[in-house]
């Protein structure tokens, strides 16, 4: 049996941030996984020293938040999932997310360099990136202690990831 979701056309179907309860969002994203969605949680790897001992976590990158692919008209299987408090919306209309943004997202988890969350930049050069594991990708060009990052934003929840870089990667974005 081919579930519901599958049966609806591909092209209707975008990206959405699904809010999720405090430390739920892996257990939202599995049950997403499994009723046939195509979910999207982004981690970063954390290092936490205990008294005793150090640990390294796979912490989410946008925490409270799991990207599903879905259909606007039918929200309700992702509504009724474990954990899921809403999805982002102005008042009855949801809000999707540009595919260029999660795919931004996706190259920087996927290219295994050091990612960690980072506030939203508003002001600052954007950039493309034209050599490295990133290439392709888009975003704001920051310094942080004589290192470049480069911050990919998702606009909607005013929340952005940075990854490092080196300087031979980047061109400014026309």
């Amino acid at each position: 049996m081919i579930p519901a979701v599958l049966s609806i056309d591909l092209d209707e179907r975008r990206w959405y941030a699904v809010r999720t309860r405090s430390r739920f969002e892996a257990v939202t994203a599995a049950a997403l996984r499994d009723k046939g969605f195509i979910e999207f949680l982004p981690v970063w790897r954390s290092r936490r020293r205990w008294s005793d001992r150090v640990k390294e976590l796979d912490l989410p990158l946008f925490p409270g938040y799991v990207f599903c692919r879905f259909s606007a008209r039918d929200p309700y299987p992702v509504l009724n999932s474990p954990g899921v408090v809403h999805i982002v919306s102005a008042g009855a209309k949801l809000i999707p997310i540009e595919d260029r943004e999660i795919e931004g997202v996706r190259t920087i988890c996927a290219a295994g360099v050091p990612a960690h969350p980072w506030t939203e930049v508003i002001a600052g050069q954007r950039l493309k990136i034209v050599r490295g594991p990133l290439k392709g990708v888009e975003g704001t060009l920051v310094s942080v202690k004589d290192q470049y990052r480069l911050v990919v934003s998702i606009s909607i929840l005013q929340r952005s990831v940075s990854a490092e870089l080196q300087r031979d990667w980047i061109t400014v974005a026309c």
